[in-house]
């Protein structure tokens, strides 16, 4: 019996019949007996490749086979686009053996959800926030609804992995294992991941079912893909570039800025470029309306955040442009993995360059990617917040949670995430304490504190893992456009304020500051709208690749002229440099610079244990640490050599009260609790080690300023 013979025989007839396929894809006919046999799975294939429908297909095998009633797989992913542009597909399919599909988020109609109570779908396309929600609330009867459940599929997993979210989806999949009384095969789907075996066993914390991971045979050869970088010097430049580029077809531009995005996209609309904007502060419907007039058009321009970077379908793309350079390799696949998907086509990418920083650290991607390097996958460390929001969660679940469940609960990811024993016994103790939960001879449920931050209004806090900063709605008529950071009405008391926002210019009329609403009409005169943000976190492999472009000599062939004439210039400016080891010398703003090159977390840990040497004011970026100039060069020197001795696991990186704020759940947290969580995520001893202990370079005849 061939492997496609093991499908389901009306999967079978569908496939050939109503898709219209002669014969799967290799690896989708691959991976069919193993997924049929109950395997937990990674499963690794370009973008656009036929993941869910090698997931997907085997199951239905199973349920079909198995006869699985009620809510038999969840299908889970880190976007409501993503699961609604997945909905008509899944439907189709679930349609092959007389199956629905149904779809469970934030947006979904509550006359929807209790359709799907009264008669659960077979498959469920949701989020962790909403199976966290549909487990702690006390309307819906959770166990009668997810019992059944025998499968969990969960697409673009590295986008959990990476963060917190990946950690509330462990709790809550184990959560759900307990409810259902089985161990459910989990299938984790990506396009991108360097480190697939330390992914494999994340997925599988406390499983233990066969696994098997699904690598391609061959990675795709960077040389099959179109990629050039040019260097423009400004967004209004990289505008007209733009407008000039393959008129008549849809190009895709990726901006990690909502300002600039706006910027941008007001730009290509003054050349009579068809232009649409979306970013994660439109509102809904505005990011459908410029999705689906994008996805309907052939001559037009989307500019965009990384919200388009996951496989949201809008349409066969022609290019993708790149705005400055995203910060890891696995951000510039996926985006990439946009195009080359139409048969006689090529994966594309342009990177226009605004700056002479952006300019390098783009060249040094492409020097990564072209090794054949991804960032892996890791979880961040310590995710105390977390549990501590899974105590809340579970005292609501139960209704009142004896103390020794809520300790000894997913025991098995407590431990693999590094949190070490006895904390949680110190963690609730001080919930206790602050009145966040309330202890009744040993049972625990929610306490006045934890009530007034996370019940009645808040509920969505609880289920949500992360946070949501404090936006103003802005609102035409009746409809809101999107939502601006209050610092775009800072420098001015009064209106009229002009904005930016979906690409338009609005004029302030009133602001609500109550209620946080600006309220608007169209305008001419162009505006600005601001958002925080971080900087970038730069990975120590990027920033290597960075030192080799500017200390090295050497030009590639996908570099416009502007660019080797400028990287000329921008080598010149730092020929002070030295490719081996680390260099010492004057900066700017009279200070000592010392050139690591080590990337964010490993430069907070040199930076730390140099603030325990030296009373002084330093600070740090990926690229390096700055000492205040009361200290000369032979003592930074000095100070340097002495990290040679030090327990790099030991250093503790400043934490700032700003920084604890944006901790999701850090009231729930002692301060030194919250501390330790941030701490353990900037620290990185291996870094710090291996810069400690190379040579250093003390240049006094030039200014990295010069």
């Amino acid at each position: 019996m061939s492997n496609f013979q093991q499908l389901h025989p009306a999967i079978q007839h569908h496939i050939v019949n109503a898709l219209g396929w002669r014969e799967l894809r290799p690896f989708q006919d691959d991976l069919i007996p193993s997924i049929v046999q109950g395997q937990h799975h990674i499963i690794l294939a370009p973008t656009a490749g036929g993941k869910t429908e090698a997931a997907l297909f085997p199951l239905l095998t199973r349920m079909a086979n198995e006869d699985w009633s009620g809510l038999s797989v969840l299908y889970i992913c880190p976007l409501r686009a993503l699961l609604n542009n997945l909905h008509e597909r899944v439907t189709q399919y679930t349609g092959f053996i007389g199956r629905e599909a149904g779809v469970w988020h934030g947006d979904t109609k509550v006359s929807q959800k209790n359709q799907m109570l009264r008669d659960p779908p077979s498959v469920m396309l949701t989020t962790p926030e909403s199976l966290e929600g549909i487990l702690i609330s006390p309307n819906k009867d959770h166990r009668a609804f997810l019992s059944g459940v025998q499968a969990i599929v969960i697409d673009e997993i590295h986008s959990f992995a990476g963060d917190d979210r990946g950690w509330h989806l462990l709790f809550v999949m184990n959560r759900i294992r307990e409810v259902a009384g089985r161990e459910m095969q989990r299938l984790g789907l990506s396009a991108t991941v360097g480190n697939p075996e330390d992914l494999m066993k994340w997925l599988t914390v406390g499983c233990t079912g066969t696994q098997r991971i699904y690598l391609p045979e061959a990675a795709e050869a960077s040389d099959h893909a179109d990629v050039t970088l040019d260097y423009v010097g400004s967004i209004s430049n990289a505008a007209t570039v733009i407008s000039r580029l393959q008129r008549g077809q849809k190009r895709l531009v990726f901006i990690d800025s909502r300002s600039k995005a706006e910027e941008l996209g007001n730009e290509l609309r003054e050349l009579d470029v068809d232009a649409f904007v979306t970013h994660g502060s439109l509102s809904r419907e505005q990011r459908l309306l410029s999705e689906k007039a994008f996805a309907e058009r052939s001559n037009c321009v989307i500019v965009a955040t990384g919200v388009l970077e996951l496989g949201i379908d809008i349409g066969s793309l022609d290019k993708v442009i790149q705005i400055e350079a995203p910060n890891d390799v696995a951000g510039f696949l996926q985006r990439m993995g946009r195009t080359g998907r139409r048969d006689g086509t090529t994966r594309n990418c342009l990177f226009l360059a605004t700056k002479l920083p952006s300019m390098a650290r783009a060249a040094a991607l492409i020097e990564l990617w072209r090794s054949g390097y991804v960032e892996p996958a890791l979880a961040p460390a310590s995710p105390l917040h977390i549990a501590a929001q899974q105590m809340l969660a579970l005292t609501l679940q139960s209704n009142g949670c004896p103390a020794t469940d809520l300790i000894h609960h997913s025991e098995e990811i407590i431990a693999y995430s590094g949190i070490a024993a006895g904390q949680l016994s110190e963690l609730l103790n001080w919930m206790i304490d602050e009145e966040i939960v309330f202890s009744d001879q040993g049972l625990i449920s929610m306490g006045r504190a934890g009530d007034d931050e996370y019940g009645r209004r808040n509920f969505i806090d609880l289920v949500s893992v992360f946070c949501t900063p404090p936006l103003f709605t802005v609102r035409h008529g009746r409809q809101d456009v999107g939502y601006v950071d209050p610092l775009t009405f800072a420098q001015k008391r009064e209106p009229p304020w002009y904005i930016l926002l979906a690409g338009r210019s609005w004029k302030v009329n009133h602001i609500d500051w109550r209620r946080k609403v600006a309220y608007v009409e169209a305008a001419q005169a162009s505006g600005r709208s601001r958002w925080y943000g971080l900087g970038p976190h730069l990975g120590f492999e990027l920033c290597q690749s960075y030192k080799a472009i500017l200390t090295q000599d050497f030009r590639r062939d996908w570099w416009s002229q502007r660019v080797v004439d400028q990287m000329l210039e921008m080598r010149m400016d730092h020929a002070w440099l030295k490719q081996d080891g680390s260099t010492l010398t004057l900066g700017d703003e009279n200070r000592v610079e010392w050139w690591t090159f080590a990337g964010t977390q490993g430069n907070a840990t040199l930076s730390a244990a140099l603030q325990q040497t030296m009373a002084v004011d330093i600070k740090s970026d990926g690229l390096k640490i700055s000492v205040d100039l009361s200290k000369s060069l032979d003592e930074v020197e000095h100070a340097i050599k002495t990290l040679r001795d030090i327990n790099f696991h030991e250093v503790r990186p400043e934490i700032s009260d700003r920084a604890v704020d944006g901790l999701k759940f850090s009231k729930c947290l002692p301060r030194d609790m919250a501390n330790q969580v941030l701490e353990d995520r900037l620290r990185n001893a291996e870094v710090a080690r291996t810069i400690a202990t190379q040579s250093v370079s003390v240049v006094t005849g030039y200014s990295s300023a010069d």
